[in-house]
């Protein structure tokens, strides 16, 4: 677990590199390359499904069998080297300091009133529509976008390093990948996507109630209502079309006296997702930050937590 607080501490000191180069692009390459040898629109439904999932299998052994064959040969560097290759490697696979970056540039605009740019720039972190949103549909979205990705890109991928080490973490960051590329209920990818959508939701079943937990806590430490962030995702949780987001979504909602979901549009088609928490207090810029605060408190609360079992239960610390 050293090296999931390392590379906690990497992510937070140097961030995400904007790089053609960096592991989860190279992902995406490697996904739009085997999708445009797999995909034919002619194709049955059920053919569309077995290339897909045929995609689904190479991308993963190919992601693992890469971050297994860089661990191996890092085991023959002296002293530290290979603890610290592996936490270079968990902190391309993790996103705090890029969610709380993308968080507080929107909330520094909407502070200014400069909502025009606002809508642009969270546009690049969402899939909806964003021309016509209203300042608090602008908050709304963020604080959904940063509970979410809670799960997919913080505690999820460190999950799966604490019981598989590095390539099992990498893994899971290639499935989360090729869900949001190829995961959608369109005409193109409701067959050929859907065992990547699959995997994704199976993959982070345990980790999102991990998350609302740990979102529980986090509220009970910053003042936030805990309680009530219980108690919205016992009642809302399950109301999100996906069977894993909305334990973040709710618990945050219910932490910080707001309600998310609502009418969305996806290419200019309205689309209602149902509501999460209750109205006690409208959305607005200042809940980006608690969310972010949020989410930087379950991440360290999880460190914490595993540090202290594995240390417990005598595991290697690396």
């Amino acid at each position: 677990m050293l090296t999931a607080i390392c590379a906690f501490l990497f992510d937070t000191i140097i961030g995400d590199p904007n790089s053609k180069w960096h592991p989860v692009v190279l992902m995406g390459k490697l996904i739009s390359l085997l999708e445009r040898f797999f995909y034919r629109g002619t194709d049955s439904d059920g053919k569309k499904f077995a290339m897909g999932a045929m995609l689904v299998i190479i991308v993963l052994l190919i992601s693992y069998d890469v971050a297994a064959a860089l661990m191996h040969f890092s085991y023959y560097l002296p002293g530290w080297g290979s603890a610290m290759v592996g936490a270079l490697i968990l902190s391309f696979m993790i996103s705090p300091k890029s969610l709380a970056k993308a968080g507080k540039e929107i909330y520094g605009l909407l502070v200014v009133g400069d909502l025009a740019e606002a809508r642009r720039k969270v546009g690049w972190i969402v899939g909806r529509d964003t021309e016509e949103l209203s300042e608090d549909e602008v908050s709304r979205a963020t604080v959904e976008t940063i509970a979410e990705n809670t799960v997919d890109g913080i505690i999820a991928p460190l999950f799966y390093f604490a019981i598989g080490g590095v390539p099992l973490a990498v893994l899971y960051r290639a499935a989360n990948t090729m869900d949001s590329m190829l995961g959608y209920k369109n005409e193109k990818y409701l067959y050929f996507g859907r065992a990547a959508a699959r995997l994704d939701d199976a993959l982070g079943l345990i980790p999102a109630r991990i998350t609302a937990v740990l979102f529980i806590i986090s509220a009970w430490l910053l003042g936030f209502d805990a309680r009530h962030a219980l108690e919205v995702m016992k009642r809302d949780a399950d109301k999100h079309p996906s069977p894993n987001g909305g334990y973040a979504e709710a618990t945050v909602a219910g932490a910080l006296h707001i309600r998310l979901g609502g009418v969305n549009s996806y290419f200019g088609k309205k689309s209602f997702r149902a509501y999460m928490g209750d109205v006690i207090e409208m959305t607005a810029p200042k809940h980006i930050m608690e969310c972010i605060r949020m989410m930087y408190t379950a991440t360290v609360l999880y460190l914490i937590g595993f540090y202290l079992i594995f240390r417990c239960m005598g595991f290697s610390l690396y």
